[in-house]
């Protein structure tokens, strides 16, 4: 009972406990985030999971800890169960990626709907679930050994959820701002897994107590530092041109002999491409090409393009090659992305890219454009302020009379209600003339809007006038392609704009095409089928 009078007549150091156990429960909720996303996406839907699944652990947390702080009042308890906590936290970026993986490659063969929500339901389980119980027993036991009489109770319970929000106000804003931008998402665990240990540490060596713990505890953090601090998401990639965070995304830039590729999601497909030799990417970017054609480019003396979603630029790039009389905006929210172009992807100097978000520039300027692209994903999901009915009238307003826009759809569906033709009803809502083209050998479809009736005539028209055989017989194609949409009825607005449950119907039904043959081996012959093939 020596030591616990010793801790109970210190209680700065209790309020720290509290103040660093709130700062690790929000670092290691955006951890999640950041963690989950190269695999699972970053929507709303992946945060409420991570959301949900982590207040169930703080509440089983509080429960337990209320009960064990009741029946044991001994801190050492409480202090053993933080080094536990802080060698799984610390333990995440050594064995996370592979459980994601794991998981995932499990519930594949065996879920046919809702696959991303399932998988990363389960990730978030068996990974976050754990340590945040166990720092979910931290309040309640503070409570327990800090309360000297029921007539201060309440003042002893305000203070040390104060020091808890007060901790996770830090916890939200550091890992954000300051330790995933600058040493990654592997690294931030191990920063507040160390602070979590140390915390711990000073409490047993002052109460000269668990020295078992503390040696046990050291050993395993610094095996987790060794094994663990490698920022690497795609771990069976060993050729990488550049891997790393921002802000808002993780990014991949990988090489062929061929083309130079940027991914911000290691399991779902390429975002921005260049092709070494010029030519064409064989990819969207062409077809949005028929855009400027269909503004009338060969016909005007100085014609306007804005890019909402620049990426690495490939279709300012792209334009600038083929056409020689442009002014060229890009809007991107991701600073790193725009420095990853201007390195490794050839995007000229001259090309001027606001780092902002897409319809808050719109409402900040006043110019109107020739052809405006909107294809602003971010990684496989849509930012629902970029897919309503006021977007859309917005960008009609920042449009030439004959202007045309053209979006990029990346998740081609052909059920009924869909997320395109959600987003073609909206479109048509706001624009007389809508065509859309599917991208060959893609799951992307070109949608093209404008108030200009004779679009395809002045297509045709200037097609005419180009002088680069590649590209009018790429617009050729295109053309054959064109389909008038017939407008449905449905509409997507700024208050009500389901993308992320829409997008994971599409994302469900791409993923069971890819491994349907491995499915079919896999309920014939079991696992060992499936080994026996890659084998």
């Amino acid at each position: 009972m020596e030591k616990e009078k010793k801790i109970l007549s210190n209680k700065i150091f209790l309020y720290l406990t509290e103040f660093f156990a709130g700062m690790s429960v929000m670092a290691v909720e955006l951890g999640a985030s950041r963690l989950l996303a190269p695999y699972f996406s970053s929507s709303q839907i992946v945060w409420t999971i991570i959301i949900g699944t982590i207040m169930i652990a703080m509440a089983l947390g509080n429960i337990y800890g209320g009960k064990s702080a009741d029946k044991n009042p001994n801190p050492d308890k409480l202090y053993g169960r933080i080094i536990l906590a802080a060698i799984w936290i610390a333990a995440i970026p050594v064995l996370g990626k592979y459980i994601i993986i794991g998981i995932s490659g499990l519930l594949i063969f065996t879920v046919s709907t809702n696959f991303l929500i399932w998988a990363a339901f389960a990730a978030c389980m068996v990974i976050f679930v754990f340590p945040l119980f166990l720092l979910g027993t931290v309040t309640p036991s503070l409570i327990k050994y800090s309360t000297e009489s029921l007539e201060d109770s309440g003042k002893t319970a305000g203070s040390l959820g104060a020091s808890n929000t007060i901790g996770s106000i830090i916890g939200t804003f550091l890992p954000t701002f300051v330790t995933i931008p600058a040493v990654g998402t592997s690294i931030t665990f191990l920063i507040f897994a160390g602070i979590l240990l140390l915390l711990s540490v000073i409490y047993f060596v002052s109460t000269r107590s668990g020295k078992k713990q503390v040696i046990a505890g050291g050993l395993c953090f610094v095996l987790c530092c060794v094994f663990g601090h490698s920022g690497s998401f795609a771990f069976w990639e060993s050729e990488l041109t550049y891997e790393g965070e921002s802000v808002y995304n993780y990014l991949q830039v990988k090489e062929d002999e061929d083309s130079v590729i940027l991914s911000t999601n290691v399991l779902f497909g390429v975002q921005s491409i260049l092709k070494k030799d010029d030519s064409l990417s064989g990819m969207y970017y062409d077809y949005a090409m028929a855009a400027p054609f269909m503004a009338g480019v060969e016909e005007k003396e100085n014609f306007e393009i804005l890019i909402l979603g620049m990426g690495t630029g490939t279709y300012a790039t792209q334009c600038e090659r083929y056409f020689d009389n442009l002014s060229i905006e890009g809007v991107e929210i991701d600073e790193k992305i725009t420095e990853l172009a201007r390195e490794h992807f050839e995007l000229a100097e001259n090309i001027k890219v606001t780092t902002y978000d897409g319809r808050a520039y719109l409402n900040a300027v006043d110019k109107k454009y020739d052809v405006i692209m909107v294809d602003a994903y971010q990684d496989i999901t849509i930012p629902f302020q970029m897919s309503s009915l006021e977007f859309f009238t917005l960008v009609k307003e920042h449009l030439t009379e004959d202007g045309v826009m053209v979006v990029n759809m990346n998740m081609r569906g052909e059920e009924e209600g869909n997320i395109n033709q959600y987003l073609a009803d909206t479109i048509s809502r706001v624009f007389s003339e809508v065509y859309t083209v599917d991208v060959a050998r893609t799951t992307n479809r070109e949608l093209f809007a404008s108030n200009c009736s004779d679009m395809l005539k002045v297509m045709e028209r200037n097609v005419a006038l180009a002088e680069e055989a590649e590209l009018v017989t790429m617009m050729q194609s295109v053309a054959a392609g064109f389909s008038r949409y017939e407008a449905g009825d449905y509409l997507m607005t700024d208050d009500k704009a389901p993308v992320e449950v829409l997008g994971m119907k599409v994302i469900d039904s791409l993923i069971q095409d890819e491994v349907g043959y491995y499915k079919e081996i896999f309920e014939e012959k079991g696992i060992q089928g499936l080994l026996d093939m890659v084998s």
